[in-house]
């Protein structure tokens, strides 16, 4: 089986494959001062709780955004799991061409985002997917598979820690969508402004992205956890699969070891 971990800002993501069948996936929250140790327990608990046998785990395979913790993480696979791990980044065979002046720049998840979503939904056509993580990412590979575009911008969580932390008087609040954009107090006028802010950003991202590209016949494809709470709102996000990343990751793993 094959163990997945997307290291992002916020959470880690497990998600283990047998297989192209996911048997389940779990969140931890990213700590770069967890031991070898801590990771490993961790792990195998969460496995063996869900049953998991995590004797059967005997691959893994690594997109992070955080370099510190990245020691520890990998040292607990290799202890507990007797598993060295793929560690994506700069020189990893991803498949995907990227036609970028810095390729090296671009963030691990980004990229396993793009090979997902062009080997799961984009099969003949572009695609452009819309990560809502820490950071809301855009990514557009055109319709040859090439990773040609890409625009950041604040996520929503990351928007509501700046109001509450940069205003004294703005509460710490739920992220959830409001009854209706005329809002009449506090909470809901700052749900509003950051879900439906969202929103308007996806929007005129996306359609310029796709305009300025010149491409036609483009997929738009959503993730992240949060990506739950714009998906239905707007008719320009075709697909949300919360596991893309995962699946990405999954993908690169069989290309590497075809290559072996």
């Amino acid at each position: 089986m094959l163990l997945c971990i997307d290291v992002g800002n916020t959470n880690t993501t497990l998600g283990v494959f047998d297989g192209k069948k996911m048997l389940g996936t779990f969140r931890l929250t990213t700590k770069i001062e967890r031991t070898s140790d801590e990771y490993g327990v961790i792990m195998k608990q969460i496995f063996d709780y869900n049953d998991i046998n995590s004797d059967d785990i005997n691959n893994a395979i690594i997109a992070s955004v955080v370099p510190k913790g990245m020691y520890s993480l990998t040292s607990g696979l290799i202890k507990y799991f007797g598993i060295t791990p793929i560690i994506i980044g700069p020189g990893t065979k991803t498949g995907m061409r990227i036609d970028m002046p810095f390729p090296e720049q671009i963030g691990a998840d980004r990229i396993v985002d793009a090979v997902g979503a062009r080997e799961l939904y984009g099969e003949g056509h572009a695609v452009l997917v819309v990560d809502y993580g820490t950071a809301t990412t855009y990514d557009l590979v055109d319709d040859k598979g090439t990773y040609i575009a890409a625009v950041t911008a604040p996520g929503i969580k990351l928007s509501a820690n700046a109001l509450w932390n940069g205003a004294a008087k703005l509460p710490e609040i739920e992220i959830k969508k409001p009854a209706g954009i005329l809002a009449n107090e506090t909470v809901s006028s700052m749900q509003a402004g950051l879900v439906f802010g969202q929103i308007g950003q996806t929007e005129y991202i996306v359609r310029n992205m796709i305009k300025e590209s010149g491409l036609k016949n483009v997929k738009v494809v959503a993730t992240g956890g949060l990506g739950r709470i714009i998906y239905p709102e707007t008719d320009i996000l075709e697909v949300y699969d919360q596991e893309l990343t995962l699946h990405g990751m999954r993908i690169i793993f069989e290309r590497q070891k075809k290559r072996r």
